[in-house]
């Protein structure tokens, strides 16, 4: 019924422009826009469905020109699937897959967790830095990418400050949106804003068209934002944020699941050896036969041992290792106590190891004909042979633990799970090893790959010279970058397939021919000197600018930011053309204000983080209504003070 309603009020509204429109080219046009943001606002059908749907009605327009009163269709078909290869799609692809690249090798990560290891554990010192890190990685990746790969991060971060993750995650969220508007390549509306300014060029005087800007152009404009935001939640997130308890990350859930159906309440602890203690010449085997606990990791000073990379029960203990020890909270205090050790507050070492989105506690089951059976895990050196740090043995609904038999030196049987900890890429390894059938399925499958460092550091940094240093246009410059990362095996075609978000590709490429006929039509044009009749005679230049950024403002939150640009950038040069102002200026106040999207989830980020954050549209209404105020003032103010 309210679809109705609302489809109701759009035919109304249709009806009226009919009426109104000097031509009828134009009233098709205006209610082909109508139709749009109706498909968009009310999500009728998924936005990518709609997008399509505009651009095949567009295409269809030509078949049936003469029964709608036209000699012609509203686009040349020839130009109906210009989209799909403009500048614009082509280098958010590339964007996509350079991002995937540098993931792929942990760069960010490891940016990540350097920044968050100063961060300490008060919210007034974690909140800014990890807005920090994310606003500036999303300068130069997708500000969703971004989000979504400081996500387990900040995750991890309230687990071991206790802070709530509601009060971490929308700062970071918003963070993420602003920065991407410090460069050309951060958000899809900055990318596709110079096609849509060449675009328009085509139909502007001589004196009147418009540059195109450069990939730091905006960057006054962006970092102003992003310092606002960050000093907004800075000086009164206490106030704002909710204080909601997430649901929780699927490591959480698992951790939660394996110590109510086994009774392994385990937790990994960083330990340093001191020069004193008694432990100085005994190696793993002795230390795990005597304590109930797991050393998963050790740092001797000359590298990292984890796993199946070389920790093994001969492993001799020497003063100043750090030990990655997994145990109950009481095992280990009484371990540390009785050994003169000491216990670090935080993970440090190995913080990113044993993050949760590379290591956790898996079930693994013993097949029937599995060439281990009969074997304990001592005999067949299960730590240093498959990575796998046995905590417990479910049989016959028995769990046999170390608080019982002793786990270790329990023959296998078939049909025994075992309950490990492990690095997910050596359970990755195991699942074509027919010795053991993986019970733990959902976990992180990606292999980092820390050895192409450098390759992908050398591609990214090979395509910003390229964009800064010379005229190339920016497609090719980004993927440049994207293939050089692939031809040197920092990603696989595949995975860069799958980096490729091809919703957003299909929504951007649909809605260009849209863009390009409310422009050629004149219709752009007209609803200018409509919007100009509304301020009179002689407007001030700067109210008419407030409009645009408003009407962005609204569109992006009923519509998607790309459509929300495609539609307006035409109107916004046409009006500045009407009062006499910068059109150039005016198109990128339409660029910028479509990412002021925090009043509501509708923008992808804030959709991504609404879930683990646990919060309601009331909690963005409360904390965006302010910053969506902000925003404004200090693009407005930056818009006049850089141009």
């Amino acid at each position: 019924m309210k679809n109705f309603i609302t489809l109701t009020i759009f035919l109304v509204i249709g009806f009226f422009l009919t009426e109104a429109v000097p031509s009828r080219e134009i009233a098709w046009v205006c209610g082909i826009l109508l139709l749009t943001i109706y498909l968009f606002g009310f999500e009728i059908v998924p936005v990518d469905v709609a997008a399509i749907c505009i651009m095949v009605l567009l295409g269809l327009s030509d078949f049936f020109a003469p029964w709608l009163g036209l000699e012609s269709g509203l686009i040349p078909v020839k130009h109906l699937f210009d989209g799909f290869s403009s500048n614009a799609v082509t280098s958010i692809i590339a964007v996509m897959i350079i991002g995937a690249g540098l993931d792929r090798t942990g760069v960010m990560s490891k940016v990540a967790t350097h920044i968050l290891r100063i961060a300490g554990k008060t919210e007034k010192r974690v909140v800014p830095l990890i807005s920090s890190a994310v606003g500036i990685a999303s300068g130069f990746m997708q500000n969703v990418g971004a989000a979504a790969l400081f996500l387990p991060v900040v995750s991890r971060i309230s687990a071991r400050t206790g802070l709530p993750l509601s009060r971490l995650l929308m700062p970071m969220g918003f963070a993420a949106i602003l920065g991407g508007t410090m460069t050309m390549v951060g958000s899809s509306p900055l990318i596709l804003l110079n096609d849509l300014i060449i675009t328009s060029n085509q139909l502007l005087p001589a004196g009147s068209k418009m540059e195109t800007f450069g990939l730091f152009d905006v960057a006054p404009i962006g970092i102003a934002l992003l310092i606002t935001g960050i000093g907004y939640f800075f000086l009164v997130g206490h106030h704002i944020l909710p204080n909601n308890q997430a649901t929780g990350a699927e490591a959480t859930q698992a951790m939660d699941y394996i110590a109510e159906t086994y009774g392994v309440n385990y937790e990994v602890y960083e330990v340093l050896v001191t020069p004193g203690s008694p432990m100085v010449g005994a190696n793993l085997d002795t230390i795990e036969t005597t304590h109930r606990i797991r050393v998963i990791a050790v740092d001797k000073g000359d590298g990292l041992r984890f796993g199946s990379s070389g920790v093994d029960r001969e492993l001799g203990i020497e003063p100043g290792a750090i030990l990655g020890v997994l145990g109950t909270e009481t095992a280990v205090q009484a371990f540390v106590s009785s050994h003169n050790l000491k216990i670090k507050p935080d993970l440090e070492m190995f913080a990113e190891a044993l993050v949760p989105t590379k290591a956790g506690i898996a079930e693994v089951v013993i097949p029937p004909g599995s060439t281990l059976v009969g074997k304990s895990a001592r005999d067949i050196w299960l730590r240093k042979t498959y990575g796998l740090s046995l905590l417990a043995i479910h049989r016959n609904g028995k769990v046999i633990t170390r608080e019982g038999e002793g786990v270790r030196d329990t023959p296998l049987q078939s049909g025994d799970c075992l309950v490990c900890h492990t690095r997910w890429m050596d359970l990755a390894r195991l699942e074509s090893n027919r010795n053991f059938v993986i019970v733990t399925t959902e976990y992180p499958h990606e292999e980092l790959r820390p050895q192409k460092v450098g390759f992908a550091v050398l591609f990214f940094l090979l395509a910003l010279g390229l964009i800064l240093c010379t005229d190339i246009r920016l497609s090719i410059c980004l993927f440049t970058g994207a293939i050089g990362m692939v031809l040197s095996g920092v990603i696989s075609m595949d995975e860069a397939y799958e980096a490729i978000s091809w919703k957003s590709v299909f929504i951007l490429a649909s809605l260009i021919p849209l863009g390009i006929t409310v422009e050629s039509s004149g219709t752009a044009a007209w609803i200018a000197q409509q919007t100009l009749a509304l301020f009179g005679d002689h407007p001030a230049i700067w109210t008419v600018q407030l409009a645009i950024a408003l009407l962005a403002t609204f569109f992006t939150l009923v519509m998607s930011n790309v459509g929300a640009t495609v539609l307006l950038v035409p109107l916004a040069v046409n009006i500045a053309i009407g009062v006499g102002a910068n059109p150039a200026l005016f198109a990128l106040t339409v660029a910028i204000a479509t990412s002021n999207s925090f009043l509501i989830p509708t923008h992808q980020v804030n959709a991504l983080i609404m879930g683990p954050g646990n919060y309601r549209v009331s909690d963005y209404i409360k904390a965006g209504g302010i910053m969506t105020i902000l925003f404004l003032a200090v693009l407005l103010i930056m818009m006049n003070v850089v141009y």
